[in-house]
C-alpha cells in the first residue's frame, strides 16, 4: 500500500552513537568522510552515499540511496574496530524494517568490502572514495545565456524564495511558475538525484519564456507554513507567486502561466479559478478522478508492476480501501487514529513483519503521515469541478508507465471535464513514467536509476504549446 501519493520523503536526519572508545586516531581518519558504492543486488546493483563523521567519542552518519529517493537517512550502533589485519565497520539504518546492517573491512587498498544484511537476506557490499552512480547530462551547466535572479515574496506571514530566470533581450516576455508535486521540495524538485525544475526552467528560458520556481515552504529559503498545509493553501501560495511576476517589468503580466506536476496539478486548477490574469496551464501527470479513487489505481498499478498479483493483491487493496474510508470518514478523530494504527500494523504484517517485531517508531510515523491534513484533503478532494471552471488554453500530458498518476484514468476525466473549454491539447504519451523519463515499468524503483531527467520530446511538446499560444 502507497500511503504517500507522489512524492518522496526528503528529511535528513542525523543521529550521534556511542563507539568503542579505544578507536585509534589513524582509524578515524581511514573511516571518517564520505564513501561511494553499491549493494550488489543481482541484476540491478543499488548505489548508495554514506557520511560517516567522528567527533570526541562519538560517530555520527546517513545513508543516501537515490533510487530509492532516500536522503540523508540517519545510521545507527556504528562501529569501528581496528585490529592488526585491517579495521572492521558495522553500522545499520535507523527506523527501517528488517534491520538494515552492514558489516565490512577496510582492504589495504583503501575499499570497504562486507555483507549488506535485512531480514533473512544477505547481499554484498562495496565502498570506495570515488563518487559512483548514474549521470544527469540534461542538468544544464554555466554559462547560462539568459538572467538568474534570486525571488522573494510573501503571503501572510510565509516568506518564499527562490529563482527566476528571464531570457536575453528585451521583453516583456511570457512567464510560467512551475508547481511541484507532493512532500517537501525545493525549487528545484529535487528527487533521485534529478532536478526536473532546473531542466524545465534552463530549457524554457532558452526558448524566450521566462520562469519562476521556488522552494516549498519550510524548505530551502522558504519559510514554513504556520499550520499543516493542503493543496488549497498551495493554490494561495500560488497566487502570491504569480501576482509577484505581474510586478515585474519584464514580464507581459498578460502571459503568465501555470506548470503543475502530479499535486501540483491539483494545485494549478485551483489557483486558475481562483487568481486573476493566469493565462494558460499545463498539467504534467495531474489527477483528473477524486483523490481516493486515483490512488487506489495507483497500489494497483504499482502492485502489477512488481508482480504482486491474487490474493496478495487483494489484501493490499483492501488495505487500501479501509485506509481510505476511514480518512475521509466523520468518525471521531481518535476512532480514526485507531482505524489506520490498526491499517498500518496489518500492512506490516503482511511485508512480513509480526507485530511483535515492528518498530513503535515506524508505526507512528507511518500513521501520522496518513493522517496529516494534506492527505486527508488529497484523498476527499475532485479535482473535476476546478478543471470545469478553467476557461483559458490547457496542455495535458501523462505518460502511459506512469504508476502513480495512471494516464488512462485520469486523462480521460481531464478531458471530460474540459470538454467545454475550446482550446484543450491532450497527450498521452508511450514508454513514459511519472517523471516524463524513458522507462521500462514505470515504477519508483526506477527513477534514480535512469540518466534521462525528463524526455526531450515532452520538452519540446511544452515550449512550442507556450509559444504558439502567447505568439
Amino acid at each position: 500500500m502507497s500511503i504517500d501519493s507522489f512524492g518522496m520523503f526528503r528529511k535528513v536526519l542525523t543521529i550521534a552513537v556511542l563507539v568503542h572508545a579505544g578507536v585509534s586516531a589513524q582509524a578515524q581518519d581511514e573511516i571518517a568522510g564520505i564513501w561511494h558504492g553499491e549493494i550488489k543486488i543481482p541484476g540491478q546493483p543499488l548505489a548508495i552515499k554514506i557520511v560517516l563523521n567522528h567527533t570526541d567519542a562519538d560517530w555520527t552518519g546517513t545513508i543516501d540511496i537515490p533510487a530509492q529517493g532516500a536522503k540523508g537517512l540517519p545510521l545507527i550502533n556504528i562501529n569501528v574496530e581496528p585490529d592488526e589485519a585491517d579495521t572492521r565497520v558495522t553500522f545499520a539504518i535507523s527506523g527501517v524494517p528488517g534491520n538494515p546492517t552492514f558489516e565490512g573491512r577496510l582492504q589495504s587498498d583503501g575499499v570497504i568490502l562486507g555483507t549488506f544484511s535485512q531480514g533473512g537476506a544477505r547481499l554484498k557490499f562495496q565502498l570506495s572514495r570515488d563518487s559512483v552512480g548514474p549521470a544527469r547530462p540534461q542538468e544544464p551547466k554555466a554559462p547560462f545565456p539568459y538572467q538568474i535572479e534570486e525571488a522573494k515574496f510573501e503571503r501572510d506571514s510565509i516568506n518564499f524564495a527562490g529563482t527566476l530566470t528571464i531570457p536575453s533581450g528585451t521583453g516583456p516576455f511570457p512567464a510560467v511558475l512551475l508547481l511541484s508535486g507532493s512532500g517537501p521540495q525545493n525549487r528545484d524538485s529535487e528527487i533521485f538525484g534529478h532536478k526536473p525544475f532546473l531542466v524545465i526552467a534552463d530549457y524554457l528560458t532558452r526558448a524566450g519564456i521566462a520562469v519562476l520556481r521556488v522552494d516549498d515552504p519550510g524548505v530551502g529559503g522558504s519559510t514554513a507554513h504556520p499550520h499543516p498545509p493542503t493543496a488549497s493553501d498551495f493554490a494561495d501560495n500560488a497566487i502570491a507567486a504569480v501576482d509577484f511576476l505581474k510586478r515585474d517589468s519584464r514580464i507581459n503580466p498578460d502571459q503568465i502561466g501555470l506548470i503543475g506536476h502530479s499535486e501540483g496539478g491539483i494545485v494549478a486548477p485551483l489557483s486558475a479559478t481562483r487568481g486573476e490574469g493566469i493565462a494558460f496551464v499545463v498539467l504534467l501527470a495531474a489527477p483528473g478522478v477524486p483523490g481516493n479513487e486515483m490512488m487506489r489505481k495507483q497500489n494497483e498499478r504499482i502492485l502489477d508492476a512488481a508482480g504482486i498479483v491474487g490474493e496478495q493483491k487483494e489484501i493490499r487493496l483492501a488495505l487500501f480501501d479501509q485506509l481510505s474510508t476511514a480518512l475521509t470518514s466523520d468518525l471521531p478523530e481518535a476512532e480514526v487514529r485507531q482505524k489506520v494504527e490498526e491499517v498500518v500494523r496489518q500492512q506490516f504484517e503482511t511485508n512480513g513483519i509480526p507485530r511483535t517485531q515492528q518498530d513503535e517508531t515506524q508505526v507512528r510515523m507511518a500513521v501520522e503521515q496518513a493522517i496529516s491534513p494534506g492527505m486527508r484533503y488529497l484523498l476527499a478532494y475532485d479535482p473535476r469541478p476546478a478543471l470545469k471552471k478553467i476557461s483559458v488554453p490547457v496542455l495535458a500530458l501523462n505518460g502511459e508507465l506512469d504508476t502513480q498518476v495512471d494516464a488512462g484514468q485520469n486523462l480521460v476525466a481531464i478531458a471530460a471535464a474540459l470538454e467545454n473549454n475550446s482550446n484543450v491539447t491532450i497527450h498521452r504519451l508511450p514508454g513514459l513514467n511519472h517523471l516524463f523519463q524513458h522507462a521500462k515499468t514505470g515504477l519508483i524503483g526506477e527513477y534514480g536509476v535512469i540518466e534521462e531527467t525528463i524526455s526531450p520530446e515532452v520538452l519540446d511538446l511544452i515550449r512550442d504549446w507556450i509559444l504558439t499560444i502567447t505568439r
